[in-house]
């Protein structure tokens, strides 16, 4: 496929300019090659290049062009599962290192901003998980005992709490977690592949990877215009996973997020507005998640149309809720709409796989891609250089396709409908 700016948003017209890395051409050698550059593969780049490691990174199109330079820019503490949940899955070792790596994310993504002195408008001002009916607060009561119970820095918010830190008085309870925030996912991206770039990692725009096949001993990949010869390659291409390696594109439903932002918001309006600016998801079935920017305007989020979007008219249902929210938005403009394709997996867990010696893929964020993918290029990383003096974070696991999988427009199209008539009833 062409190289190509990422599509139009918020993000895109507020960057301050996209990326511009060259093509592959010719004949490269590298130890690694990392395949994809948005989080993953440019964290585990940077990580590689700064402890010396010769890395090569091959995007399609240029970074930030995904999910990472068009998501929700929540940077948000945890996993799908409560904590007791992933200890009863993976036993206390592993599941321990699962729980203090996914809630430990967020610090790792801000530090490694202030480290690198990366202008991405990151503030910490913490996440709030939000409920509408019993059935989600007591589950959301549920995250926050067992979140409180490990020390965590986590608070239960009633009714009334909520109404003052979110400006609505629609949910009955929530959970604050102070460590989470947001920042502007493009100026972010960005500022990691600079960062990268700068510390020695070689980075190819355009460079879409037709093949990738074992010769003489080592991984070559193959572009329309060049070759990267590797001694471990890294794929990391998420939503966005086509046929590069058998199976792997099964193994997970790429499902469009879509995202309305306002025009910025009056003065009046925006200290009505989550006054103290955290960012919100809703627990539910079918996901609802928003804030407000650095610029005062309102970013609206959910589950969209499964083709890409190119204005707010196309998901009418997410201003139309943010206008029963706060109806004091009466009258403010919708200036952008837009969309992509996050990697949704069967068990909603992060999955890293070792098919074959010298291969090492991690996809499938399932919606929590900010702070998970920032912290797992420092892990993957790690892995990619053989450094066996820290425990790998995340469970290693073996490739599944998804029976059916031929299907998955259909099926998402289904599971959306069924989540959002369960929690119209509460179910």
């Amino acid at each position: 496929m062409p190289a190509s700016s990422p599509p139009r948003s918020l993000y895109r017209d507020t960057a301050g300019g996209t990326a511009n890395y060259p093509a592959l051409s010719g004949a490269h050698r590298a130890r690694v090659a990392i395949v994809g550059a948005g989080f993953t593969g440019l964290s585990t780049a940077l990580h590689l290049a700064e402890a010396g490691d010769d890395v090569c990174v091959l995007e399609a199109h240029q970074p930030g062009w995904g999910a990472s330079g068009r998501n929700g820019g929540q940077v948000n503490p945890g996993l799908k599962y409560d904590p007791d949940t992933i200890e009863a899955m993976f036993g206390p070792d592993l599941g321990q290192r699962m729980i203090d790596f996914s809630y430990g994310a967020p610090d790792f993504t801000f530090g490694l901003i202030k480290r690198l002195s990366i202008d991405c408008e990151a503030r910490q001002n913490g996440t709030i998980r939000a409920a509408i009916r019993p059935k989600p607060a007591a589950a959301v009561r549920a995250t926050a005992t067992q979140c409180k119970r490990r020390g965590m820095p986590v608070a239960l918010l009633d009714a009334k709490a909520m109404a003052a830190r979110t400006g609505t008085d629609r949910y009955i309870s929530g959970m604050f977690d102070a460590r989470g925030g947001d920042l502007h996912p493009l100026k972010y991206t960005l500022g990691l592949a600079a960062a990268a770039r700068k510390a020695g990692a070689r980075i190819f725009g355009g460079s879409e990877v037709l093949s990738l096949n074992r010769q003489a001993g080592r991984w070559v990949l193959e572009t329309a215009d060049g070759s990267v010869s590797a001694d471990k390659v890294l794929v990391a291409t998420n939503g966005y996973t086509g046929t590069l390696w058998p199976g792997l594109e099964q193994s997970l439903v790429p499902v469009f997020s879509a995202i309305a932002a306002t025009e910025p918001l009056s003065p009046t309006v925006a200290a009505a507005i989550l006054p103290q600016r955290p960012v919100v998801y809703e627990a539910g079935n079918i996901t609802v998640y928003y804030r407000v920017d650095a610029q005062n305007r309102l970013l609206m989020g959910g589950r969209g149309p499964m083709r890409p979007i190119g204005d707010a008219s196309a998901i009418r249902y997410l201003t139309d809720y943010a206008l029963r929210l706060w109806p004091v938005l009466a009258g403010t403009g919708w200036t952008h709409g837009w969309n992509g394709r996050v990697a949704i997996t069967k068990d909603h867990l992060l999955h890293v796989h070792e098919p074959e010696d010298g291969i090492l893929i991690c996809l499938g964020y399932n919606g929590r891609g900010v702070a998970m993918a920032s912290a797992m290029g420092n892990a993957l990383a790690n892995r990619l250089r053989g450094d066996a003096t820290t425990p790998f974070p995340m469970p290693l696991s073996g490739l599944k396709p998804i029976r059916f999988h031929r299907f998955w427009p259909l099926g998402v199209k289904a599971a959306i409908l069924s989540g959002r008539v369960k929690d119209r009833f509460g179910l």
